[in-house]
């Protein structure tokens, strides 16, 4: 066979140009051969790599490796590969992992840092889809959120009803469009609320950090608060923990609210009230929109919705 006509069988081109009987022969000889299409020689032919890089802000935080999952599930449907790398600082810029990006790969998926953290790579026209980062401006890279502001509506509605006024909001310190946003709820949602008492106390994301936050709030000047919401799970878990050490119990003396429903939450008891986000949905739609930008589609924003998850952490205002 020539090579235009195995090329044309095994490229799955062939029909009205090959015949049944020859693409046949062609599909027999190559199941007899073991042979595999050499991605390598078709990337250079195609002067494409058929790969994404996806930076995320931790390898450790189940969350990104949910993302990671969706994002490479469509991927695979697509014979594209996900190179999995973390921003070395944990937030913020990240350097180019590659000698150069674009010899390396098709385009970038970068998740919960800013719009142009990634400008050294994405520079020179490379296709950039940023997560969780905010509404980009007109004319920047394509963003998949999540309804974050949704999300911590619901819970602040959750414990207003159930009675609670004094509520300390345990804020990441970490200056990013989702955490920006968290905070910003809060206080808009509390503001509406007669007779509310809102704090805040900031700590990094660790439950140590967490921890010692929730003490400071619990044990400060003034009234103590009957809820902490926390900004994820994790930090629930520190408040959590120091309720027990100060002899406060969750939820009959002080209730605990997270954010992101990671195992963790079922694993504290009493189980934890969160709010579901939907991680795989995000890195998925993230590597669709890729695909899109590297075809030249035209993409939309897209806003995923969060779900409030109530569980044993959360009941009537003491």
């Amino acid at each position: 066979m020539s090579q235009a006509t195995v090329s044309l069988v095994l490229g799955g081109k062939w029909r009205g140009r090959v015949s049944e009987r020859t693409a046949e022969a062609v599909r027999g000889a190559a199941g007899e051969l073991g042979y595999r299409p050499n991605a390598a020689a078709r990337s250079l032919r195609l002067g494409r790599t058929r790969t994404a890089l996806l930076v995320v802000p931790a390898l450790t935080h189940e969350y990104f490796a949910r993302v990671y999952a969706g994002a490479a599930r469509v991927a695979d449907a697509h014979g594209f590969g996900v190179v999995l790398y973390p921003s070395p600082e944990g937030v913020g810029p990240a350097r180019d992992p590659f000698g150069s990006a674009r010899a390396a790969i098709d385009g970038v998926i970068a998740s919960s840092m800013a719009a142009d953290a990634l400008a050294g790579i994405a520079e020179g026209g490379l296709p950039l889809v940023m997560l969780d980062s905010g509404p980009g401006a007109a004319g920047g890279p394509p963003t998949v959120d999540l309804a974050v502001a949704d999300g911590i509506r619901q819970v602040v509605r959750h414990l207003v009803g159930l009675g609670h006024r004094r509520i300390t909001h345990l804020a990441a310190d970490v200056d990013t469009w989702t955490f920006r946003v968290r905070a910003q709820t809060v206080r808009e949602e509390l503001a509406d609320v007669e007779g509310a008492l809102p704090g805040i106390e900031q700590c990094g994301l660790n439950v140590r950090a967490a921890h010692d936050a929730a003490v400071r709030a619990l044990t400060g000047a003034g009234p103590r608060p009957t809820a902490l919401l926390c900004d994820g799970d994790i930090l629930a878990a520190g408040a959590c923990k120091a309720a027990r050490r100060l002899g406060l119990r969750v939820p009959q003396d002080l209730s605990v609210s997270g954010f992101d429903d990671l195992e963790l939450a079922t694993a504290l008891d009493p189980e934890l009230t969160t709010v579901r986000l939907p991680a795989e949905e995000v890195g998925g739609q993230g590597m669709a929109t890729l695909l899109g930008c590297i075809d030249g589609v035209p993409v939309a924003p897209a806003e995923l919705p969060v779900q409030l998850v109530p569980r044993g952490s959360t009941a009537l205002a003491p």
